[in-house]
């Protein structure tokens, strides 16, 4: 951080600064298989949803929306990807159904990140939109894990099934980025193999 930066910050607020470079070290996914109760407070659900929103965005076009899934809301979208997997794959029992039946019951609460990006703007490129939605999903990662709560970023089939996105309320025009399970975790995730810097990095000159 630049002299410029930290210049009238007092100390709580530069170890708060350490602080999220840890976190952003140390930041790993939970599982939504193993996750339980309970899940973000309603207070807590609302700062999430604020720091999501906290990203870059060309224009200002608000490019994106949030669709919560918690208590019986989970059910009802469960019946509708298990109804629509059933009718794509009729030949399929009933545990596989099941699973797909408890799609949305994982975790105690579900974020779907709406990618509402307009296509054929004057000035902001599709693209730059697209990746806004992207940093959308990230920072609720983020800010779920600085809370103590265990988060996934998920997409799964149905993600992009028109059928279920219309029965989910999504225009015509708008994807799903992904869907971010919350909630307490089991257990600890072991972390996986990070690619060395140096590897993908290259240095124009």
């Amino acid at each position: 951080m630049s002299l410029e930066l930290t210049k009238g910050l007092a100390a709580d607020e530069l170890n708060d600064v350490s602080s999220t470079l840890k976190l952003l070290e140390t930041r790993r996914s939970a599982s939504a298989k193993a996750m339980t109760g309970p899940g973000p407070s309603a207070k807590q659900l609302d700062r999430i949803l604020a720091i999501a929103a906290r990203v870059p965005d060309h224009g200002k076009l608000v490019p994106w929306r949030f669709v919560v899934f918690q208590g019986t809301a989970r059910q009802t979208a469960g019946d509708i990807v298990v109804a629509r997997y059933h009718e794509l794959h009729p030949s399929h029992g009933e545990e596989t159904l099941e699973v797909q039946r408890n799609m949305f019951s994982r975790a105690p609460c579900v974020i779907g990140v709406v990618s509402g990006a307009v296509t054929n703007h004057p000035k902001i490129p599709e693209w730059e939109q697209v990746l806004s939605a992207g940093a959308v999903c990230q920072n609720i990662l983020i800010a779920a894990t600085a809370m103590g709560l265990g988060a996934q970023w998920i997409t799964g089939w149905f993600s992009y099934d028109r059928p279920v996105l219309q029965r989910f309320g999504l225009a015509d025009q708008e994807r799903m980025a992904g869907f971010i399970y919350l909630g307490t975790p089991l257990e600890l995730q072991d972390d996986r193999q990070r690619p060395e810097p140096y590897s993908i990095t290259t240095h124009f000159q």
